[in-house]
């Protein structure tokens, strides 16, 4: 069964852009394997609160991302 994990900042993605990231990624799997792994695909999209993560040592928030910081 393949299995997508997305992590995105909390309250950044709208229903829309989380439907288009569970649709598009359905389609890339069925793509590379086959229409038979469409129905078993599974997209976690997961939302990460502000300050809950960083990269390079450093704490990211949605201010710092939006260039706001």
């Amino acid at each position: 069964m393949p299995f997508a994990h997305f992590k995105v900042p909390a309250d950044t993605l709208g229903p829309d852009d989380k439907r288009k990231i569970v649709e598009r990624t359905t389609d890339l799997y069925a793509e590379i394997y086959g229409e038979r792994a469409r129905a078993t695909t599974v997209v976690l999209v997961d939302e990460v609160v502000d300050g809950g993560w960083g990269v390079g040592g450093h704490v990211l928030t949605a201010a710092l991302l939006n260039g706001d910081a």
